[in-house]
């Protein structure tokens, strides 16, 4: 079969692409300003990229077009396809249809964590033997690709709740029919698509409905959205964690079940909430057959997701961090994770908020809070429909808003001093403020 993929250099549909390619079929496609990283690994996995939507890649006459979600009515290429009645699909159906159909799927889903627990889940089973394939919205270190297909039975796939495609507003997860379903926390996020929580807390239910009666649902027992969305009916086993009737964890690393010790996690990751993605993963490879204590010492050897608290470099004793955090929530508990670990030295906390729910102001009262922790608080303002210094005002003189990149490195650099961390959040490229930065530093 020959796909043609429109969207293909987002994390998602680039991961399909590679997957598709691996399994065979013949695979092309097209996005708006092709970039790396995405379109340098897709090209050396030999698929051809076409730059922007000109309908005239009709003419490459492939099987079916498979369309992202950041495709919309009015793109030329996708009215070309409609006008002339040519077979399409969303990239979610098409990944359950020819990926998924014959495997034991294992999904996690989540406002935060999801790509660190299904990072985890791959890890412990590749670590037991088992050679899953997955599919995951960033790089996990262990393994070094996003996406690969393999003859195991088992796929994990970080399962998404945002829209499928303009033509399907269902949640990407509700095509993935998973065996086992993680479902790591709930909170209110893509204010473009939903208009509250309840309305999110439906497509979770959804999601719940389609476990099958013999699968598992593991499910985080402090949130009160996910009690809710059990509540509304659930046929599936629940096992939930976080909680002394499931799994949990001490600050010491001692896992337990239902309050019976199981091990003991030895790993350099920081904060509590990657003990909970941790609970979330052993819990959930448990239900495909490996045992509590081999996903904890498997867990003693994982290696993190790329963009996750990585050190991009050291200047001078400043440390420079990259984290996808872009939600209050990830925010908060990112600082406070590293606050544990660095003790009483300088944070500088820089900041995009670059997310379709942040750009649209819901979250920013919730700004300051999550900033506490930091001792400098760098805000790039540039594209938003809010005013970000206003927001940080709880703040005082520690937070300052930027329109101009350069001037926020410039500011940066003038207060760093030897021992500070660098802290950069953002859930895109930020215009490669952390070369600059480092650059900038080295000077």
């Amino acid at each position: 079969m020959h796909i043609h993929i429109l969207g293909i250099c987002g994390t998602f549909m680039g991961g399909i692409a590679v997957l598709a390619k691996q399994a065979g079929h013949k695979v092309t496609g097209c996005d708006a300003g092709v970039y790396p990283p995405m379109s340098t690994q897709l090209e050396a996995q030999g698929i051809a990229l076409t730059e922007g939507f000109d309908p005239a890649q009709t003419r490459l006459e492939p099987d079916m077009f498979v369309i992202g979600n950041v495709v919309t009515r009015g793109n030329p290429l996708m009215e070309e396809i409609l006008n002339r009645g040519l077979p399409y699909v969303s990239g979610p159906q098409w990944l359950a249809e020819h990926v998924l159909k014959d495997k034991w799927t294992l999904a996690v889903a989540g406002t935060h964590g999801k790509t660190t627990t299904s990072a985890m889940l791959a890890w412990i089973l590749e670590y037991a033997g088992l050679q899953p394939g997955f599919l995951i919205g960033g790089v996990p270190q262990n393994f070094g690709v996003s996406a690969r297909l393999t003859d195991s039975p088992f796929f994990v796939v970080e399962a998404d709740e945002y829209d499928t495609a303009f033509f399907d507003k269902r949640s990407k997860f509700v095509h993935y029919h998973p065996r086992t379903a993680v479902l790591n926390n709930l909170e209110f996020d893509h204010a473009d698509i939903f208009p509250d929580l309840a309305a999110i807390e439906t497509q979770f239910h959804h999601l719940v409905r389609t476990v099958p009666g013999n699968g598992l649902v593991v499910a985080n027992g402090r949130e009160s959205s996910l009690d809710r969305v059990l509540a509304r009916g659930c046929w599936t086993p629940v096992e939930r964690f976080g909680t002394a009737q499931g799994w949990t964890i001490g600050a010491a690393g001692a896992v337990a079940y239902k309050e019976e010790f199981q091990g003991m996690l030895n790993w350099p990751l920081l904060g509590e909430h990657n003990r909970m993605n941790a609970l979330a993963a052993i819990a959930a490879a448990r239900h495909a057959g490996v045992p509590a204590g081999f996903g904890i010492e498997a867990l003693g050897k994982f290696e993190n997701v790329k963009r996750r608290m990585e050190v991009r470099g050291v200047v001078s004793g400043i440390t420079v961090y990259d984290d996808f955090a872009h939600h209050p929530t990830a925010i908060e508990t990112t600082v406070a994770g590293l606050r544990h670990k660095v003790g009483n030295a300088r944070i500088l906390a820089v900041l995009e908020p670059r997310s379709n729910t942040m750009k649209l102001g819901v979250m920013k009262d919730a700004l300051p809070g999550s900033l506490k922790d930091a001792d400098q608080v760098f805000c790039y303002s540039a594209n938003l429909g809010w005013d970000a210094a206003a927001a940080l005002t709880p703040l005082g003189d520690k937070a300052q808003a930027f329109d101009d990149l350069d001037d926020l490195v410039a500011a940066v650099t003038t207060v760093a001093r030897p021992g500070d961390q660098v802290l950069v959040m953002s859930n895109g490229g930020f215009g490669g403020v952390h070369e600059k930065l480092l650059a900038a530093l080295a000077r």
